[in-house]
């Protein structure tokens, strides 16, 4: 379609309520449009750019062995009670009933859901291991959306999930994703540093997230200026070479303020390599036991 005949809202003034250039940008062009605080339409040229990142993110997802699954938005309160994460979850959580007055729930991410379904799906440990994902909209109520679509209410969101026999398997799962998200985010021409991170409400016993490196970003940053030398050329799908990976990445100090110790920082990186920045957290991903 000709670009004369596209519909492309241009706006002349950046709107109030654009702080960063990214979302300011973004209106202007007429890539999205606000409906209400934190929850946007996707314009035609918006949601052209939207699924050519989410091409490439189930790509790289393909390429590991994941398969690609599609969960509801609308939930069942009943298997987050059983979870114990129904009222931990907190007032981010969209609560709903239905006409039944049953209690259901907008989807902040489905780790019950897709717990749920496997679990009355596999009987046998020889279907082990399976690797499953899906692309779909997710709603927290944030208390401040802010920086348009980087913390809004309403978001598209990938997640994955994996189902091992024992740790050695679960840690194999781990270190492909680990190492899909290196090449999307390579693929996507962004920068993008491995961050131990805390598991928060999710829960696990390992996590790491994907810090985007921004001057307007949320999180501050604390890493060794010799990680950015790093890749995941010559990396295949065996343990060792994954592993390899993950240890690579892992030997230079890179946490964000949560996990921050001066001390440590201090002793572990030299000056020169010193890195204090801030960043975005792009994905981020974890080990259960």
């Amino acid at each position: 379609m000709y670009i004369s005949k596209s519909f492309i809202p241009i706006l002349k003034n950046n709107p109030s309520e654009a702080k960063i250039k990214s979302h300011q940008l973004m209106l202007r062009v007429g890539m999205i449009k606000q409906s209400s605080a934190g929850i946007y339409s996707w314009l035609p040229l918006g949601f052209k750019v939207m699924k050519k990142i989410e091409h490439i993110v189930r790509e790289e997802q393909n390429k590991i062995g994941a398969q690609e699954i599609l969960m509801p938005t609308i939930q069942s309160s009943e298997i987050w009670k059983e979870s114990g994460r129904y009222e931990d979850y907190g007032e981010e959580m969209l609560r709903i009933k239905d006409r039944q007055n049953r209690e259901m729930l907008y989807g902040p991410t489905n780790e019950e859901l897709v717990t749920d379904i496997f679990r009355s799906s596999v009987k046998s440990y020889k279907s082990l291991p399976q690797l499953l994902y899906h692309i779909q909209w997710k709603f927290r109520d944030e208390i401040r959306p802010r920086f348009g679509i980087m913390r809004c209410r309403e978001f598209y969101m990938k997640d994955a999930y994996s189902f091992d026999i024992n740790d050695e398997e679960a840690l194999f799962s781990y270190n492909k994703f680990f190492l899909s998200y290196l090449k999307t985010f390579k693929r996507l021409d962004l920068i993008a540093i491995p961050m131990a991170a805390d598991t928060g409400p999710i829960g696990g016993n390992l996590s790491h997230e994907f810090i985007i490196l921004a001057e307007t970003g949320e999180s501050k940053i604390f890493t060794d200026k010799r990680i950015f030398d790093l890749d995941s050329d010559g990396t295949n799908l065996e343990k060792d070479s994954l592993n390899k990976l993950r240890k690579k990445y892992e030997q230079f100090y890179s946490v964000t303020d949560e996990k921050f110790d001066k001390d440590e920082f201090e002793s572990k990186v030299s000056e020169k390599n010193r890195l204090k920045t801030k960043g975005y957290r792009s994905w981020s991903y974890f080990l259960f036991r």
